[in-house]
C-alpha cells in the first residue's frame, strides 16, 4: 500500500486524536466524488501510552476488529509505537487500499494558523512554539505527527486547530485586563473545542435551518468543558479563554478561578509551577470537589454528600454561563447539549434547563429521558422558544473533512 500524493482518485482518510496517554483514530472511505460525504469505516483508540498500551479497533456496529495489548520497553517508545500498532492494523484494514492523508486535531494555532494546513516542517517547528500556551496538550498532538512523518514521510499530513472556530470574533471578546505588553505577547482569550462547535453549526444548518442562523449557545459538556455563544454559525464568545482551564468546571480543571488563589498558594503554602500544574489539570473540578470521581455517573450513585455538592456547583455554573453569553447575543434562539455528558446526561440537562426558565428554556421531559438522539433531535416541546437540542458531535469527521479538502486542494 502506498501513500497518495493525490487525492483525486478516492481513498482512506485517517484522523489520529492524541492525548498524553491515548490515541483516538477513525478511518473514513473519502470515495470518488468531491461532493460525496465521507464514510465512517472504523474507529479506535490506544490506550496507557506509557504504562501498558491498549490498541482496540471497531466497526461501526461496535464490532471489535482487533485488540492487542503490549508492554512499553522505553521511554521514547509512547506515541511512535501507538502510531506503528494502528498502522500496521490499517495496512490489513485497508486490503491494498490506499491511504490519502492523516489529518490531526491540534490544541492551538496560535495566531500564525486560523484554517486547517497542510504540515510542513517550518509548520511543525511553528506550532512547537506554541507548547507554552498549551503545555499539556501540544506535545501530544506534535508526538503524533512527528510519529507520522518518521514512518511515512511522503504521506500528506493536515493540522486542524481547535482554536481556528474561534477566531474573527469581537476583539473586545479575546482581551484580558493585563498591560497591552501581554497582548501583544499572544496573551489573550483563544477558546478551545472549535472542531466540535464546527461539527454542531454544520448539523444544525442541515436538521433546523430556521435557528442555524439565530443565536445559538452550545454546551459541549464532556471530561472537558466549554461554552460558546454563535450567531449565524460564528463564535461570539467562549468560555475557554488563554488555556483550556477556564470557564465551566470540568472533570479535573477548575474553570473560573480566581488568580489570587494561587497567589495564595504560593506564597503561603509554597506551591512550585509543577503542583500548581497539577493541581489545575489533575486535581480539581468534580473529582477536587467530590473527592469521589471525575465521572458524573459515579458521583450520581454516590451517596458522599460531596459528590451531590459537586454536582450542584456544576449545574450553576453552567446555567449561570448560560445568562452571560445570553448577553453577549442580547438574546437567545436555541440551546444546544453536546459531547459525552451533554449527550447521555439527561439529569443535567433537567437541571441545566430547570434553572434556565427565565430565559423562557423548558423541556419535554420524556423526550429528554428518552436517548438515543441519533444525528440530533429537540428535545423542547413543539412551539417553544428557545428551542433545546441533543446534538451528538463528531469532530473526527469535521477532521477528515479539512483534511480531504486540504490534499485535494494541493
Amino acid at each position: 500500500m502506498s501513500a497518495a500524493t493525490s487525492a483525486g482518485q478516492g481513498g482512506l482518510i485517517l484522523t489520529l486524536n492524541a492525548g498524553s496517554s491515548s490515541i483516538k483514530f477513525a478511518v473514513y472511505d473519502a470515495g470518488s466524488s468531491p461532493r460525496a460525504d465521507l464514510r465512517l469505516r472504523a474507529r479506535g483508540q490506544v490506550e496507557g501510552i506509557g504504562t501498558r498500551p491498549h490498541f482496540i479497533a471497531k466497526s461501526l456496529e461496535g464490532q471489535v476488529l482487533s485488540e492487542s495489548w503490549w508492554e512499553t520497553l522505553s521511554d521514547g517508545e509512547g506515541h511512535a509505537r501507538a502510531f506503528q500498532q494502528i498502522w500496521s492494523w490499517l495496512e490489513d484494514f485497508a486490503d491494498g487500499g490506499q491511504i490519502l492523508a492523516v489529518g490531526h486535531r491540534v490544541a492551538h494555532g496560535g495566531e500564525a494558523y486560523s484554517q486547517p494546513v497542510r504540515i510542513t516542517p517550518d509548520i511543525t517547528r511553528v506550532l512547537a512554539g506554541l507548547i507554552p500556551l498549551v503545555p499539556l496538550h501540544q506535545p501530544n498532538n506534535l508526538a503524533a505527527i512527528q510519529a507520522v512523518a518518521e514512518d511515512h514521510p511522503d504521506l500528506p499530513q493536515v493540522a486542524c486547530f481547535d482554536t481556528g472556530f474561534h477566531r474573527g470574533r469581537p476583539r473586545v471578546t479575546e482581551q484580558l485586563g493585563l498591560p497591552r505588553s501581554l497582548l501583544d505577547r499572544g496573551i489573550k482569550r483563544y477558546g478551545f473545542h472549535g472542531l466540535s462547535y464546527e461539527y454542531i453549526v454544520e448539523k444544525l444548518r442541515e436538521i433546523a435551518p430556521a435557528i442555524a442562523g439565530g443565536r445559538v449557545i452550545v454546551a459541549h459538556l464532556g471530561s472537558g468543558c466549554s461554552m460558546t455563544a454563535i450567531r449565524d454559525g460564528r463564535s461570539v464568545d467562549t468560555t475557554m479563554g488563554f488555556s483550556a482551564l477556564d470557564g465551566v468546571p470540568m472533570g479535573t480543571r477548575p474553570g473560573l478561578l480566581d488568580p489570587g488563589v494561587l497567589l495564595f498558594l504560593m506564597r503561603e503554602d509554597g506551591l512550585d509551577l509543577e503542583a500548581l500544574e497539577r493541581l489545575l489539570y489533575k486535581q480539581s473540578g468534580l473529582l477536587g470537589l467530590s473527592g469521589v470521581s471525575n465521572d458524573l455517573r459515579a458521583l450520581h450513585q454516590s451517596n458522599d454528600p460531596a459528590a451531590a455538592e459537586a454536582i450542584d456547583y456544576f449545574v450553576y455554573r453552567i446555567g449561570q454561563t448560560l445568562g452571560s453569553l445570553t448577553a453577549s447575543l442580547a438574546g437567545l434562539d436555541a440551546v444546544v447539549f453536546t459531547a459525552g455528558v451533554g449527550e447521555n446526561d439527561a439529569h443535567i440537562r433537567a437541571r441545566v434547563c430547570a434553572d434556565a426558565a427565565w430565559l423562557g428554556v423548558e423541556i419535554d421531559g420524556d423526550a429528554n429521558a428518552a436517548g438515543g438522539f441519533g444525528a440530533g433531535a429537540r428535545i423542547s416541546p413543539a412551539g417553544q422558544h428557545p428551542e433545546v437540542w441533543v446534538i451528538p458531535t463528531d469532530e473526527e469527521r469535521m477532521i477528515a473533512r479539512h483534511t480531504l479538502r486540504v490534499v485535494r486542494s494541493c
